[in-house]
C-alpha cells in the first residue's frame, strides 16, 4: 500500500493575490548566549511575502534556522547569517527578513561603598532586519534609576531654614547646639520626593559594528545619571546612595539631556531615541521627556 503524500497547503495559490509586509511567528522560546552568558529569550521571526499569489510562507524553516543562536555568542554577524537563512529558505517568496529577540541581561553590580555585589536585570530587545540586502541592527534597553526633584529639594531646604529660625530666634548659638539640632528630627523636617525612574534607550548601531554593545551602553547611561538602582547594600551604601541623589537632582528633562550627550560619545551608535519616565511620587501621573539624535554623515 503506497503512503499518501502529505498535503502542502502553503504551496497552494492564494485566493486573494496580495503581498504581505510581514509573516512569521512571535514569542518563540529559545536559549541565547550574550557575552558567554546563557539566557532565556523570546524571539519574533518573520519574512515579507512578496509573491502575492503564494498562500503563505514556510514557518518551520524560520523556526529551524533559529537553532543557530543556541550555541554561538550573539553578534551582528550571526544575526545576519540567521536572516540570510530565512531568505534562502524562501527564495522567490521574500526579499526582507526580520528577527527580534527579547531577554533580560544579567549584570553583577558592586555596591557603592561596601564589598557587596548583586545581580541586576536589564530588559533588552535586539532587532535585526535584512531588507533588499541592507542589514540593520537596533537595540532597546531599559535602565532603572532614582530621580530626586530639584523643586521639591529647594522647598524642603526652605522649610528646614524656617524651622531653624523658629527654634533659634534670639538665641546665642553654640556649635554643639547646631550639631545636635541637625541630627534631630527637626533638622530634617522636610525631605524632597524621589521616585524610581526608567530610561528607555532605542539605539541603531553603526553599519559594520562587530559587537552588540549592550553593557557599554548601560554603563554610559548609568554613569550619566549617577543614581542607578542598587542590589545588595549595607547602611554605608544606602547613605552613599542618598548622597548621590542629593548631588544629582534632576527633572526628566535633565535626565534626557544627560543621556543624549552620553550616548553621542559611543562610536557604535548611528542614531538613538531616548524616553525617560519619572514615575512621580507627588502626582498620580508620570513625567516624561524624549530626545533623539542621528550621527551626521560625511
Amino acid at each position: 500500500m503506497n503512503a499518501l503524500t502529505l498535503p502542502d497547503i502553503a504551496a497552494q495559490a492564494s485566493r486573494q493575490a496580495l503581498p504581505l509586509d510581514w509573516v512569521g511567528m512571535c514569542g518563540i522560546a529559545l536559549p541565547i548566549l550574550i557575552d558567554g552568558q546563557r539566557l532565556s529569550a523570546k524571539a519574533d521571526a518573520g519574512v515579507s511575502l512578496d509573491d502575492g499569489e503564494a498562500r503563505g510562507i514556510h514557518m518551520s524553516r524560520l523556526y529551524l534556522a533559529l537553532e543557530m543562536l543556541e550555541s554561538q555568542d550573539l553578534q551582528p554577524a550571526l544575526l545576519r547569517q540567521v536572516l540570510k537563512r530565512f531568505l534562502d529558505s524562501h527564495e522567490g517568496l521574500s526579499s526582507s527578513a526580520y528577527l527580534r529577540i527579547h531577554t533580560d541581561l544579567l549584570l553583577k553590580r558592586p555596591a557603592l561603598v561596601s564589598p557587596l555585589a548583586g545581580w541586576k536585570s536589564y530588559p533588552v530587545s535586539i532587532e535585526a532586519r535584512l531588507e533588499k540586502q541592507m542589514f540593520h541592527v537596533e537595540l532597546k534597553i531599559d535602565v532603572t534609576y532614582s530621580s530626586t526633584c530639584p523643586c521639591s529639594a529647594a522647598l524642603a531646604r526652605q522649610l528646614i531654614q524656617q524651622q531653624f529660625i523658629d527654634d533659634f530666634a534670639n538665641t546665642t548659638l553654640q556649635h554643639e547646639d547646631v550639631l545636635a539640632w541637625l541630627g534631630s528630627a527637626k533638622g530634617i523636617i522636610a525631605t524632597p520626593h524621589s521616585q524610581r525612574s526608567t530610561a528607555q534607550l532605542l539605539v541603531a548601531l553603526q553599519a559594520g559594528q562587530p559587537t552588540l554593545p549592550l553593557t557599554e551602553l548601560i554603563d554610559h547611561a548609568e554613569a550619566a545619571l549617577g543614581t542607578a538602582v542598587q542590589t545588595a547594600v549595607k547602611r554605608a551604601d544606602e547613605q552613599a546612595f542618598a548622597l548621590a541623589n542629593g548631588q544629582n537632582l534632576m527633572f526628566c528633562e535633565d535626565a534626557a539631556r544627560r543621556l543624549n550627550l552620553a550616548l553621542q560619545r559611543s562610536i557604535a551608535v548611528q542614531a538613538f531615541h531616548v524616553k525617560v519616565i519619572h514615575a512621580e511620587s507627588l502626582h498620580a501621573h508620570d513625567a516624561v521627556a524624549e530626545t533623539r539624535w542621528t550621527r551626521a554623515t560625511t
